[in-house]
């Protein structure tokens, strides 16, 4: 059996390695894209969009509504990837803590 000591020193271990979690996570970006690359969203790992690159063959007025489909299209792959990214990042922090898939840990949302 642990003591308690010994769990205060893990969990202090832990938060330290939070912390640094947080910080990779908002240092990373995805880019997501749609229409074959003709739209690109670049997103933080918190995400924030970063940046958004439209192919100008896609700025002529009849294409507006294909624009909008691929601009969401694309903002949704970004989202994915960050959140991959992100369940990566904070499996190695709880790997070995037997964690449910999915919890919610206050400050990473």
């Amino acid at each position: 059996m642990i003591g308690i000591g010994q769990m205060m020193k893990q969990a202090r271990e832990m938060q330290t390695r939070m912390a640094e979690v947080q910080e990779r996570i908002a240092a990373t970006e995805a880019t997501g894209a749609a229409g074959g690359g003709l739209v690109e969203v670049t997103m933080s790992g918190k995400g924030e969009v970063r940046r958004v690159r439209i192919d100008p063959s896609l700025l002529a007025a009849d294409e507006r509504a294909v624009l909008e489909d691929l601009i969401a299209a694309a903002h949704n792959d970004a989202r994915a990837k960050v959140d991959e990214t992100v369940r990566q990042m904070m499996a190695e922090v709880t790997g070995g803590l037997g964690l449910p898939p999915g919890l919610d840990i206050p400050g990473l949302t």
